[in-house]
């Protein structure tokens, strides 16, 4: 059975920080490319930050770029997301996602089942 488990989402001020983990079970961790999205109230899905299966290629939406940090333990089978400088506009549903390649869209083949950010302005 896979699982992706999000956590450490919660309510911060702007200008905050928060770290986002992603603990995977039930893939071989170490073959799979990650992605964090996140899903604001009334607004579609949007791919944040992607990172390949050996950390050597990183992605960031514009929005973020600066401000957040995706990384991977391959050995501890997780996946974070730093996340610097927070805006009100960062609040949303946050998921981390699993694929067998890189992908640019959102077709991942796993789901975690989100956690929630709120930024207060």
């Amino acid at each position: 059975q896979v699982q992706l488990v999000e956590s450490g989402g919660g309510l911060v001020q702007a200008g905050g920080s928060l770290r986002l983990s992603c603990a995977v079970s039930g893939i071989t961790f170490s073959s799979y490319a990650m992605a964090w999205f996140r899903q604001a109230p009334g607004k579609e899905r949007e791919s944040v930050a992607a990172i390949s299966w050996n950390s050597d290629t990183t992605r960031y939406t514009d929005s973020v770029k600066g401000r957040f940090t995706i990384s991977r333990d391959n050995a501890k089978n997780a996946v974070y997301l730093q996340m610097n400088s927070l805006k009100a506009e960062d609040t949303a549903v946050y998921y981390c996602a699993a694929a067998l390649v890189l992908v640019a869209g959102d077709e991942y083949d796993y789901w975690g089942q989100g956690t929630q950010v709120t930024v207060s302005s």
